[in-house]
């Protein structure tokens, strides 16, 4: 009889853990592009091909808690594009049971990589790690790689790619987080050169806003 009882508990244990676990995800999309934000956090050390894209917003009262990368792996001598897109993952009140995702306009090649989150807290200022134009002949891919600082002080970084190198952290949200997101993406080259991702901007949202 102990043992069943040991057996059951053990089972009751695991399924709340799984429990724990579980989150709903939504793509937010362009549905809250209108939410009014504080500031606009940007860096210097961004690409110059392509242009501005449509800001996606998280939804009022959402702040963004974590975040995923499109990469695509080295191509060996193939057209290397490096990253292709970030999503931001937005939760409210620090709820993290029911979550939204909002991206901007990303690049087609490469993979999502699982989903990073701050410990606690949102993601508050960002850095990205950039190769310089490599000129005619060159391969350019651009920004590869993006770090973000959560409020709780804890530093993501994406798995993306290591060439170029990382700028100055932009400026922190104050009194909030980040709320939204908006790409400089270079358009498909179709066989020339891929650059994808050049550059992002992040949109801030105060907590009084909550």
């Amino acid at each position: 009889m102990a043992s069943v009882l040991t057996v059951l508990a053990m089972l009751a244990v695991l399924s709340g853990g799984l429990c724990e676990e579980k989150a709903f995800l939504q793509r937010a999309g362009v549905a809250f592009n209108n939410r009014q934000y504080r500031s606009l956090l940007t860096v210097n050390n961004g690409e110059v091909f392509g242009t501005w894209t449509w800001p996606e917003m998280c939804p009022d009262k959402f702040l963004a808690v974590g975040f995923s990368i499109r990469v695509e792996s080295k191509q060996y001598g193939g057209d290397d594009t490096a990253l292709n897109g970030i999503r931001l993952i937005c939760a409210k009140d620090g709820n993290r049971s029911f979550l939204y995702s909002v991206e901007s306009h990303t690049g087609y090649f490469g993979y999502w990589s699982q989903p990073q989150y701050c410990p606690s807290g949102v993601l508050t200022a960002f850095q990205i790690r950039v190769e310089p134009h490599k000129g005619l002949f060159g391969d350019d891919t651009a920004v590869n790689n993006i770090k973000f600082r959560c409020s709780s002080n804890p530093t993501l970084e994406g798995p993306g790619m290591d060439w170029g190198e990382y700028g100055h952290w932009s400026q922190e949200c104050q009194d909030g987080g980040i709320c939204g997101i908006e790409t400089k993406m270079e358009e498909y080259q179709y066989g020339l050169d891929d650059s994808t991702l050049n550059d992002v901007r992040f949109h801030c949202c105060s907590r009084s806003q909550q």
